[in-house]
């Protein structure tokens, strides 16, 4: 009985049996049928349909299921590791980094650059007010530059916002079109500063034959649903440098996932640090890899419409057309022109309206808007999730002689142009027919209103 006791007490170390020899119990999948099935509801097929996709996928044996972090998956890659890799082929450039939204990716940049308590980034007066939200967030102020007639950052106003605070300067690339990142960077580099771009309204543009995105040490995209590629919600971040990647991974994850090894210590000064979880899942990325895929068919789509109706159009004395700083670069998703005056920019929307053409004008007395600085309430009104003493009343901004106010009239030239713009919206999906149709009804309402003018501003 004893020497019956102490083999079974043996240690199976040293030759004894097993106490586990197997598991009785059946694993199901975490991630199973169930979930899947939510997916193809939410695509909105008939229950015929998911009645079969359900038939199909039951008769599949799916084991555990699969693993749908980004990090452990024992896979040869990940999709957000095929996403980025394909942002670096699609964009050319060195390090891409997916994060789960656009606003991530500003904040993620804006600390990478060096944002902190008592610095300044200058930012345009025209652009959705998350980046200027983001520079707060990193606990640095957000100082707005005026634009010039292509809507964009004016690269001649940049050099009179700069000040001992600065640390970046952030153009964005509004409603698909490009800023003047040439003469923007030429600033940039004279004063040695960070340029972040925002590009999430002109993903695919270029400038000068360049992705836009590349031009800065850091480019910030949004992929999302509301922008030209996106399922759901997604974004991402562009660097030149290993380093900029790593200090931006560092903030996004929150700690050290992104490292060879985890939780060895740090590799050189200033490696690690507390930051946020700004990871792009994977389901997102699976989603936008396929978007990203799609991207130059998309934006050349885009391209032809807008030239095919731009094309046909006559040049008035009353109508000045956007600037383009790169026609043949931008996006071109809309179709952008200045009337002389409000009354006649009204006269003219109503009736390209009632020709069954999608246009839009903010005029006078309009409704706020967050993509014009002075109706950025979050931001104009100086106030942070910590009280005003975090960011705008921090002593380190005050004793570096930091002191800023925000009010219509700073950016005079993003007030007028803001309010008294037209925009005609396209689609990529237009037939040859539809932009020939809309050139005529455009044609047909500024020959009724306008003075045609051979001598007057060009469309492209």
């Amino acid at each position: 009985m004893k020497t019956q006791r102490n083999a079974l007490q043996q240690l199976a170390l040293h030759g004894g049996a097993k106490a586990v020899a197997r598991i009785d119990g059946v694993g199901r999948p975490k991630i199973g049928i169930e979930e899947f099935l939510s997916v193809a509801k939410r695509f909105g097929f008939s229950k015929r349909t998911v009645r079969a996709i359900e038939a199909a996928i039951r008769a599949e044996d799916l084991g555990l299921g699969p693993f749908l972090g980004h990090y452990y998956a024992n896979l040869r890659q990940t999709s957000v590791e095929a996403f980025e890799q394909l942002a670096c082929d699609v964009f050319e450039s060195k390090y891409a980094l997916g994060v789960s939204s656009g606003t991530g990716a500003l904040h993620s940049a804006f600390v990478a650059a060096g944002c902190r308590p008592g610095t300044e980034v200058i930012c345009a007066a025209i652009g959705f007010y998350a980046t200027a939200a983001a520079v707060i967030q990193a606990k640095a102020v957000p100082v707005f530059c005026d634009v010039d007639a292509s809507l964009g950052m004016d690269p001649k106003k940049i050099e009179a916002l700069i000040t001992p605070r600065t640390v970046a300067i952030a153009p964005t690339h509004v409603m698909g079109s490009v800023c003047d990142m040439g003469a923007i960077m030429k600033v940039a580099r004279k004063h040695g500063l960070n340029v972040i771009e925002d590009c999430a309204q002109s993903c695919g543009a270029t400038f000068r034959g360049k992705r836009i995105g590349t031009f800065g040490d850091f480019g910030c995209f949004s992929i999302s649903s509301y922008k030209i590629i996106g399922g759901g919600e997604g974004g991402l971040v562009l660097t030149k440098t290993k380093r900029d990647w790593e200090r931006a991974n560092q903030f996004a994850e929150s700690g050290g996932l992104w490292r060879p090894d985890r939780f060895a210590p740090p590799r050189y000064a200033n490696e690690l640090f507390p930051g946020t979880n700004y990871r792009m899942s994977e389901l997102e990325a699976a989603v936008d890899v396929e978007q990203l895929k799609r991207l130059n068919g998309f934006v050349s789509r885009f391209r032809k419409v807008k030239r095919q109706i731009t094309s046909r159009l006559k040049t008035y004395a009353e109508i000045v057309p956007q600037m383009l700083n790169d026609a043949e670069g931008e996006v071109g998703y809309t179709i952008r022109f200045y009337p002389a005056t409000m009354d006649l920019g009204k006269h003219i929307v109503d009736a390209l309206q009632a020709e069954g053409i999608s246009a839009g004008f903010r005029g006078r007395n309009a409704k706020p808007d967050w993509h014009v600085y002075s109706n950025m309430f979050p931001v104009t009104l100086q106030t942070s999730a910590y009280g005003r003493e975090c960011v705008f009343g921090c002593p380190h901004y005050l004793k570096a002689g930091g002191q800023v106010r925000y009010a219509r009239g700073d950016c005079p030239v993003a007030d007028d142009l803001f309010d008294r713009m037209i925009s005609i919206s396209t689609s990529q999906w237009f037939a040859a027919s539809d932009c020939r149709n809309i050139a005529v009804g455009i044609t047909k309402v500024l020959d009724a209103y306008c003075t045609r003018d051979s001598a007057g501003a060009p469309w492209f």
